[in-house]
């Protein structure tokens, strides 16, 4: 074990978590952690799946007086956000996470964590690798690409299971169970380029410094969408000047709200203080508008180096800035069923400009699969009236909420045999493969539950070592539960 996590409990899970942190595996780059997890299960003898998606199902009979026992599916995924800070060196595809201890926290060092779902990885390692721990028998499913559009669950053979009980382990509040989720698609607009010449001053602005955060869990929090901005900005720009766009991108990930964004222009000689002032003015009003949620709002402009003087036409232009500043964003309905849960959103995650086209990258979230059409078909629209082209990719399917649940019922009570209280038992604005789940597999009773984790999908992921300990003391309890 290294120095960095040394003396941490639970010890065998932090020593696992820190061996898949050492693996790249964001989405799409997940053949090394695939097959780590198979040789795992090989060397211990234990019988293994590796499926065309490089999910990986590994089988453990029950223990002594388990042998009878349900089968219990432990479920999570091995894939991770790859979110970085713009000044921060790392590759994805080969560097490994560089891990930091601060008192209570394990985080990364400018990059996104991976504890969203690594640490589901690391507990059934721990379990799996454990002769001592009690439980029934179990199927661990650790699925590939779930962050990039739940690839791997929708991919997988429901015959390769036997279990009807899941546990998912994907979730990020202690004490809290979920028994519901929203299900998604990604909406893509592609905006066609017409190029031509210009001349000028080239310039770059830059806006930063945003908190950025899942667009599921964190769509309620009013948070700044660094796309959205640059869009506010260009529209001021292009309205009080001669400007032209060479090229524009921010955010990486739809299911990130974007927390950087930049645009590189060509703006008349002469003109720079005229530029600057209006950014300055759109600026002030944005930071104004935004400094309780995201008060570390900057835009920075500075004059660039630049030989390229091929320029976004102006018609391609209004198109861009047309769709930046009117497709609907953030938050779209509430539930009037339960009290402060996001219905429907929507999330503009990404912009990034390619050869002939740049390219809008939409989360649509929602518990309900009719209003999820909606917003696709309104997205469209948009997309149509901006010249623009649309497509959906990527859609997974809602949970709904089971009046009846025999594991809710056992995980429930037994967190309130160990501590005093009841389970917050609630339904969620992020999807889950357990929507998925729920269509692949017939009669499947599941719960989703995870320990504390804050700032998924952005550099300042954190994960909490008491509660990473307290929430495998309390799954062990409940494994035990069932039999």
């Amino acid at each position: 074990m290294s120095k960095i996590i040394e003396g941490l409990e639970p010890n065998s899970v932090f020593e696992y978590f820190e061996k898949i942190n050492n693996i790249p595996r964001g989405s799409g780059n997940e053949k090394e952690i695939s097959d780590y997890l198979l040789s795992f299960a090989k060397e211990r003898n234990l019988e293994v799946i590796q499926d065309e998606e490089l999910n990986v199902i590994i089988k453990k009979p029950g223990t002594k007086g388990y042998e009878s026992s349900p089968t219990v599916i432990l479920q999570g995924h091995m894939d991770m956000v790859c979110e970085k800070n713009f000044d921060v060196e790392h590759d994805f595809l080969k560097d490994p996470i560089e891990l930091v201890v601060d008192g209570d926290y394990i985080s990364a060092n400018g990059t996104t964590l991976g504890a969203d779902n690594g640490i589901a990885v690391a507990y059934c390692l721990a379990i799996l690798d454990s002769t001592e721990i009690e439980h029934p028998p179990i199927e661990v499913f650790i699925t590939s690409n779930e962050e990039a559009g739940m690839n791997g669950a929708i991919g997988v053979d429901p015959s390769n299971f036997s279990g009807r009980i899941l546990v998912n382990l994907d979730s990020e509040e202690e004490g809290e169970f979920l028994v519901s989720c929203a299900g998604g698609l990604k909406a893509c607009i592609n905006v066609p380029i017409k190029w031509e010449q210009a001349e000028g001053t080239a310039c770059k602005i830059m806006v930063k410094g945003l908190k950025g955060g899942h667009s599921g869990s964190d769509i309620d929090k009013n948070r700044a969408n660094s796309n959205r901005i640059l869009g506010r900005i260009l529209y001021d720009l292009n309205d009080a000047m001669d400007i032209h766009v060479v090229d524009i991108f921010g955010g990486s990930k739809d299911n990130a709200i974007p927390r950087e964004a930049y645009a590189n222009v060509i703006i008349p000689d002469g003109e720079f203080d005229k530029f600057n002032d209006i950014v300055d003015k759109i600026s002030s009003d944005i930071k104004n508008e935004f400094k309780t949620s995201d008060s570390g709002l900057t835009v920075v402009i500075t004059k660039e180096n630049m030989d390229e003087t091929k320029v976004m036409a102006k018609d391609t232009l209004n198109n861009l800035i047309f769709l930046l500043t009117c497709l609907p964003n953030g938050i779209q309905t509430m539930s009037a069923d339960i009290e402060g849960l996001v219905e429907s959103s929507l999330n503009l995650g990404v912009v990034v400009t390619k050869d002939d086209s740049v390219k809008l990258t939409i989360a649509v979230r929602s518990s309900v699969g009719s209003l999820k059409k909606v917003m696709a078909y309104q997205l469209g629209l948009f997309a149509e009236y901006g010249h623009s082209e649309f497509k959906v990719t990527g859609e997974y399917p809602e949970w709904e909420y089971r009046k009846e649940s025999k594991v809710r019922d056992i995980f429930a009570r037994t967190y309130e045999d160990m501590y005093g209280k009841k389970p917050l038992i609630k339904a969620i604005h992020a999807g889950l493969e357990c929507g998925v789940f729920d269509e692949k597999i017939e009669g499947l009773d599941m719960i989703s539950l995870g320990p504390n984790m804050y700032d998924v999908h952005t550099p300042d992921e954190r994960l909490s070592i008491s509660s990473t300990k307290r929430t495998w003391e309390f799954l062990l309890s409940a494994l035990k539960n069932i039999k």
